[in-house]
């Protein structure tokens, strides 16, 4: 904990002052969530969960997450673009993960016909830890990166007003000054708008490609009106809607109930539960379509654990990245212990390594939106299961980060004023668009930072773990 803070999570009343404005000031700077038992409706809403004081955190690990992430903008792209490193990669689990596999076949399909697309929007998110070693010396160390629906992107652009503000009311007005400006809305929106502008048609719109029930909205919103304030125009719909309303003319644009669709922005489509029948086709559809996909199906498979797992191997970054070392040496500097489970000796032993020692790893599986990890004896549980199963070549096995914890207040509605023992993980935004084969815009967009009680192993703020957090540089 910073020592700034110390005198301030001792002094109860103190704290339950600055957690009255903080809330009151959260709401109205919309830091909003709909709630769970009305998750339909924006007339009944709460602010979403937040910590009542900002997070320390190293500069030399915040600049080193920011320095590399056009790097992994780079990686990304090419892993994209890269069909023999894809299919060998994804081999292993496609063969027995069918939503991998479901995607993959949507990538074959639509990359034989021909593709129609040829300007490129990537938004992704590469979230870290800080690793605490024997010495006390942190380390920055990549947890995953996320290419599909990066979210709080939004939210957390207005997080530091309200810490800035709860500092000044408990006196910390030099520390409040020191808070970074962060809006990765704007930088989202500017890569979106870059896209819809080389698409090249002025009367075509942005789609969100949005879940049924939209708790999240207001983060969503954010992007939206700055596309909006550009005098580009937005519409909201779900695959349901793209298989109803959904079409191809004879050049493959994209048309939905007869209007023009530049940009399909992905903010669903990540997990198994939400494709049935209907909505693959709706998928298949759009990936077929010349519009501007974030993400493109590609970037999708680039972003699942298995490719995660294998660019950690020795000459995987040489081959994908040739020509550029010192991206390469600031990419390899955040990865932390990744290892393959897939069949062999070398999977072999690493299972037995885990089942022996569970509490040194981490179990995943091909997923993204939180909550799916395994630790511990669950771990344990599983592995002994699967271990002489084609099964385990789904999941990989990552070295379990161990950060400092520091004592926080976790401010959720309806939920008790208490101090709680936390450790945060920092996202970076970055932002790239390709046209062709020319990278036309690269760069970090902004930060997140989320914050969790110790007890939680994994889960973030949309999966109600996390809370939403803003980095104090020390």
């Amino acid at each position: 904990m910073a020592a700034a803070w110390r005198d301030v999570v001792r002094d109860a009343a103190a704290v339950r002052e600055a957690a009255a404005v903080a809330v009151d000031a959260a709401l109205l700077a919309g830091v909003l969530m709909r709630t769970g038992e009305q998750p339909h409706a924006s007339d009944v809403v709460n602010y979403a969960p937040f910590t009542l004081l900002p997070s320390a955190v190293p500069r030399a690990l915040f600049e080193q997450a920011y320095a590399v992430q056009q790097d992994f903008n780079l990686l990304v792209d090419a892993i994209s673009q890269n069909k023999e490193f894809l299919e060998k990669t994804l081999a292993s689990t496609i063969k027995v993960d069918d939503f991998t596999a479901r995607l993959f076949r949507i990538y074959t399909q639509v990359l034989e016909e021909g593709l129609a697309q040829t300007v490129f929007l990537g938004i992704n998110r590469s979230d870290y830890m800080f690793d605490c070693g024997l010495d006390g010396a942190a380390a920055l160390r990549q947890i995953e990166i996320n290419t599909i629906a990066a979210s709080f992107g939004g939210l957390t652009s207005r997080t530091a007003d309200v810490h800035r503000l709860v500092l000044k009311v408990l006196g910390k007005t030099e520390e409040a000054s020191r808070l970074l400006p962060n809006n990765p809305a704007k930088g989202l929106a500017s890569g979106i708008a870059k896209a819809w502008e080389l698409y090249g048609s002025q009367r075509a719109v942005v789609m969100f490609l949005v879940e049924d029930v939209q708790r999240n909205i207001f983060d969503q919103r954010c992007v939206e009106n700055e596309l909006w304030n550009r005098n580009i125009r937005v519409v909201r719909k779900r695959f349901r809607d793209v298989f109803e309303q959904g079409s191809l003319d004879a050049s493959r644009r994209l048309l939905m109930d007869g209007q023009e669709v530049a940009v399909v922005y992905y903010r669903e489509g990540y997990v198994p539960q939400v494709y049935d029948q209907q909505n693959w086709e709706a998928r298949l559809l759009l990936e077929r379509s010349r519009a501007v996909k974030c993400p493109d199906i590609a970037t999708q498979l680039a972003g699942t654990k298995k490719v995660q797992q294998e660019l950690s191997r020795p000459g995987t970054l040489e081959k994908l990245l040739p020509g550029h070392p010192e991206a390469i040496a600031r990419i390899r500097a955040t990865f932390a212990g990744l290892y393959s489970l897939d069949e062999g000796e070398e999977g072999d032993r690493i299972a037995a390594t885990a089942i022996a020692d569970p509490d040194r790893f981490v179990l995943k599986p091909q997923r993204e939106g939180g909550g799916n990890n395994l630790y511990g004896e669950e771990l344990r549980e599983v592995l002994e299961k699967i271990k002489d199963s084609p099964e385990r070549t789904s999941y990989i096995l990552m070295d379990k980060i161990k950060p400092q914890p520091a004592l926080n207040y976790l401010l959720r509605a309806h939920s008790p004023l208490q101090v709680s023992e936390c450790i945060s993980e920092l996202g970076i935004f970055g932002v790239y668009v390709r046209q062709g084969q020319e990278l036309v815009l690269n760069q970090a967009a902004g930060h997140l930072l989320r914050t969790k009680a110790i007890e939680h192993a994994d889960g973030g703020v949309a999966a109600g773990v996390a809370v939403l957090d803003t980095p104090f540089l020390v």
